[in-house]
């Protein structure tokens, strides 16, 4: 198969097979025309990248997870600690957006929307910047 035709089976970008082999996670054969070639074990491989990175998975942890998969004399627990690893920043991630998102909200609820220039969101958005980087809370606008 050509690039092409391993992208649209795998559903992937064929920018992202190229990247993928750059970066050495696959390794695509030469034709003697120099193009690449790919065989069912390589559609399988970026499929499988496909679903991880789907998932969220990171470069680091499709590497690690390709070359377990690839292990047949792995142990379930290396696989299992690195989905734990994966489901713990995932926490993280939506502790972070549930705490943005009730922020947003109280300010959204606390700002009038009316014609005056009274406005709670960008009070709060001056507020917050000038505290962290200048340590002021003068409005500078």
């Amino acid at each position: 198969m050509n690039i092409k035709e391993v992208a649209d089976q795998a559903g992937l970008p064929a920018k992202t097979i190229r990247y993928y082999e750059d970066i050495g996670l696959v390794r695509a054969r030469r034709g003697a025309n120099g193009y690449r070639q790919f065989d069912a074990t390589d559609l399988h491989k970026l499929a499988f990248l496909a679903r991880a990175r789907a998932l969220g998975f990171s470069i680091e942890d499709c590497r690690a997870l390709l070359a377990l998969y690839e292990d047949k004399g792995r142990a379930s627990a290396d696989v299992k600690q690195i989905a734990e690893q994966h489901i713990t920043q995932i926490e993280e991630k939506l502790a972070q957006l549930q705490s943005m998102h009730d922020t947003l909200t109280e300010l959204a609820r606390a700002c009038p929307g009316n014609n005056r220039p009274d406005c709670p969101i960008l009070s709060d958005l001056s507020h917050l910047g000038m505290d962290e980087k200048k340590g002021s809370t003068k409005d500078p606008i």
